[in-house]
């Protein structure tokens, strides 16, 4: 019956062999075939849908003329003799004028916008949507009218016109300390700039000489990895935490332990001091930040929210004066005046986990670094001002930033990014050397921080040594200029 039905005249199906055809020719056997199937339903003009149209129409003119909706054109001048493209009486045309096309013709015989009483009037004859300034109404299943508010009015509309980056000189790697039998996992300077700290996976801490970098002192009291460290502009303090659930105090004038503070149920990740009071914050695997009285040793708070580890805190004397970043891919802002500390705000807009947090020295701004991104807000209520121009593609582990706007991010992978704070761009990819005898895989940098000058950065890595980089004298704008390419598409979070 098949093979009778191809061999009929005008039939849509003909005897031609498969076999050797190309792709592309059985596509267009295809075509044809769905073609004469279905040219006969639509051998007739589709019917033009007039009110349809006029509304498609209305729509287009709203939002491409709304700016020029009230200009008035100049009245042209009457030429002598009569109308120029014909008597509108009569209705005979000009020679050589063409007929007007059907849209044409409909945008003609639109009326006038309808004033209140007549929108009021199609909105109870059924409209979809009526506009009433920036207020919209839909109707309802239940036939009444909500007012809702575009998505378009609600997001921020950022700038078009990205600012422009200032200039810096690279910077470059001029020392390598060593010492440490172990990843050096922390790093904090002394508020005199005379020394800095490091706390190492050997479970000492050792006390360098920050312009010859000698080492002056060993401190051994930890039976874990030294996970974080913090130096007291205020006191002769040195304060550590470990993955051994402890938090020291240790007393620089007698190289001793004179506090410890129990609490944490698992190891502790993070630690900062109040810069104004005397009281230490501290972050762990137990997904908590608690809060300590220097000198009494006990818990004044627990801010707890976060459902995983506390990577990293930041401290302020105004409001926020908390800033805790974790693994739970969130950044929340503490309000602890009260008496139960709340979260002023939780910032979700991380994919991955929040492992470092900078402040930036002068303006009221932080930036977060994470695997996915590294990201700029603004306090204190924590508004998202932009992502960094581009990707650094590994698992950030520190950031820092100095007065000069420089931004330095450390990675897993070894790599050390420098970004201009202002506009995020990047303007140096560094990448740091192991030392020999080291494995390629030990070349990531826990921790980093500018000194008290902001013309040194130290970087402690995870070949056991700790790196000093400074920028390079000799460059000028002309040697190393600025590579900027503004973003095309802002994105939004």
């Amino acid at each position: 019956m098949a093979a009778a039905s191809a061999t009929e005249p005008g039939s849509f199906r003909q005897e031609l062999p498969i076999e050797g055809k190309t792709v592309k020719a059985l596509t267009l056997l295809a075509v044809k075939r769905s073609f004469d199937l279905f040219a006969g339903n639509h051998g007739q003009k589709v019917p033009l849908d007039e009110a349809s149209q006029k509304a498609k129409i209305a729509c287009k003119i709203r939002d491409e003329y709304i700016a020029v909706k009230d200009f008035k054109a100049p009245q042209a001048a009457a030429k002598p003799g009569g109308l120029a493209n014909g008597d509108a009486a009569t209705g005979s045309k000009a020679p050589g004028a063409k007929d007007k096309s059907t849209t044409a013709k409909l945008i003609e015989s639109m009326p006038a916008p309808a004033d209140e009483a007549k929108r009021k009037a199609q909105a109870e004859a059924g409209a979809l949507v009526v506009h009433q300034g920036n207020r919209a109404l839909v109707p309802t299943a239940s036939g009444e009218k909500k007012e809702y508010m575009p998505s378009a009015q609600l997001a921020k509309r950022l700038s078009s016109a990205w600012p422009r980056p200032a200039w810096h000189a690279p910077w470059r790697m001029y020392r390598v300390v060593a010492g440490h039998l172990g990843w050096v996992r922390s790093l904090a300077v002394d508020p005199g700039n005379e020394f800095f700290a490091t706390g190492s996976a050997d479970r000492t801490i050792k006390i360098w000489d920050l312009a010859s970098g000698q080492l002056k002192l060993t401190l051994t009291g930890h039976i874990e990895q030294v996970t974080g460290l913090a130096l007291s502009p205020r006191h002769p303090y040195m304060f550590s935490c470990g993955l051994d659930k402890q938090v020291k105090c240790w007393d620089l004038e007698y190289n001793k332990v004179i506090r410890q503070y129990h609490g944490h149920l698992s190891g502790v990740y993070s630690l900062a001091l109040h810069p104004s009071l005397d009281v230490l914050m501290t972050g762990g695997r137990d997904s908590v930040c608690r809060v300590w009285d220097m000198r009494t040793k006990v818990q004044v708070h627990c801010l707890t929210g976060h459902d995983d580890t506390v990577a990293s805190i930041l401290t302020q004397s105004t409001d926020p004066q908390v800033i805790t970043g974790s693994h739970d891919k969130t950044i929340r802002l503490w309000d602890i005046r009260a008496l139960r500390p709340k979260t002023m705000a939780t910032l979700t807009y991380h994919k991955k986990s929040v492992r470092g947090l900078a402040m930036h020295p002068t303006e009221y701004a932080f930036a977060s670094a994470g695997a996915d991104n590294v990201k700029k807000f603004r306090l204190p209520t924590g508004e998202f001002l932009h992502n960094m121009l581009q990707n650094q593609r590994a698992i950030i582990n520190c950031a820092a930033c100095n007065e000069d706007g420089v931004l330095a991010t450390g990675a897993d992978n070894g790599s050390l990014w420098f970004w201009d704070w202002k506009s995020g761009n990047r303007f140096q990819e560094g990448q740091t050397i192991v030392q020999p005898g080291s494995l390629e895989s030990e070349a990531g940098i826990y921790a980093a921080s500018f000194d008290v000058s902001g013309s040194r950065l130290l970087t402690a890595e995870a070949d056991k040594t700790i790196k000093f980089w400074k920028e390079d004298q000799s460059a000028t704008p002309e040697t190393h200029p600025v590579v900027f390419r503004p973003p095309k598409d802002i994105r939004r979070y």
